[in-house]
């Protein structure tokens, strides 16, 4: 029996106008979803061109929840994306040109090419690096919420983890300190149905995720993860609700992974007519749809938007081509800190 709550769709422009988003947010909403899937695509362009080392990952179908969640967050607040996340990376400011540098494992990416692909975060812009042991990454935003607790700041960590992660300990843990300390954390799953090609029918015997929350004394909330608007909406009570001192909250957004675990996995264990279903329910149609339905969209409107787009990306792709390798002999640099560098009691 399912204990979390559901969500409901928004639909409404009411809805919207209590949600507190403008027409311009709308739209802007609706770009940095479109930029969010065509800097995936023009990787995959990339990668086929033999221009990424090692693998390469994408989060088709995740831009919704992706990008409703970062839209959700105050610029001050921290966040852990993993590798399905991109639109929050697009929509925290992150220029796109050294998304591709960094795909290209070149000087100007976020790892100034010292890791490669989808280990990437800016800490300026408020987001911690993904490593490749999701669940650790919840400790980690826990950490962040309990020093924003201590030093009494008005700020939120968000941490993310796919459905595979839950199942470790790492996850249960912080969970459980998080829910005892009363910290201003919200944790998001993406719920994609496949732990790599593993089912959530041989992941867990309940209904939901979001039904643990309840065993560690917080709320569980389930949302349709390619609905924009009811992922911002929810994420946003969930984020203002732990800086008001309510504690965390636990978001499941349900997707469903449109394409294999990376590009060397061609996702056969996934039935083909559960893609149609959900290809039909695909998050920037769907919400392209509502956008016109309602009049925030015009047929020019859209036409320029995506023009626009595309010129931004294939300028970025052109730009980050032109980055050049870093230097082998520059290999440690900014790898190692020495103790002069070092602010803290212990290394003065």
């Amino acid at each position: 029996m399912a204990v979390a709550r559901e969500a409901t769709p928004v639909e409404s422009a009411e809805d919207v106008k209590q949600a507190d988003l403008d027409s311009e947010d709308l739209l802007q909403i609706y770009r940095t979803m479109l930029i969010t899937r065509g800097i995936e695509e023009r990787g995959h362009i990339l990668y086929r061109q033999g221009k990424i080392p090692g693998s390469f990952y994408t989060g088709r179908g995740n831009e919704a929840a992706s990008v409703g969640v970062a839209t959700a967050m105050h610029a001050d607040d921290v966040g852990t994306p993993i590798q399905r996340d991109m639109g929050v990376h697009v929509a925290r400011g992150t220029e796109p040109w050294r998304i591709f540098a960094q795909y290209m494992g070149r000087e100007d990416g976020l790892a100034a090419g010292r890791d490669g692909n989808v280990h990437m975060a800016d800490i300026r812009l408020g987001l911690v690096a993904m490593v490749s042991h999701l669940p650790a990454l919840m400790p980690v935003a826990v950490g962040c919420a309990l020093a924003f607790q201590i030093r009494r700041e008005p700020r939120v960590a968000v941490a993310w983890s796919g459905d595979g992660a839950m199942a470790r300990g790492d996850a249960h843990e912080a969970m459980n300190f998080a829910a005892v300390r009363r910290l201003p954390v919200v944790f998001i799953v993406d719920n994609n149905q496949y732990a790599y090609s593993t089912p959530n029918r041989l992941e867990f015997a309940i209904d939901h995720l979001a039904d643990r929350a309840a065993a560690y004394g917080f709320e569980g909330v389930v949302i349709d993860g390619t609905d924009v608007l009811t992922v911002y909406r929810e994420a946003h009570a969930a984020i203002e609700k732990a800086r008001a001192g309510g504690g965390p909250t636990l978001l499941e957004l349900v997707t469903l992974r449109m394409e294999g675990h990376a590009v060397h996995d061609d996702a056969f264990y996934v039935p083909r007519e559960k893609l149609e279903e959900w290809s039909r329910k695909d998050p920037i149609e769907r919400y392209r749809r509502w956008l016109k339905q309602t009049g925030v969209l015009s047929e020019s409107g859209d036409d320029e938007i995506t023009v626009e787009v595309k010129k931004l990306l294939n300028d970025a792709m052109k730009r980050a081509d032109e980055s050049r390798l870093p230097d082998p002999d520059a290999l440690e640099t900014g790898v190692y800190a020495e103790p002069d560098e070092l602010d803290t009691p212990h290394h003065r």
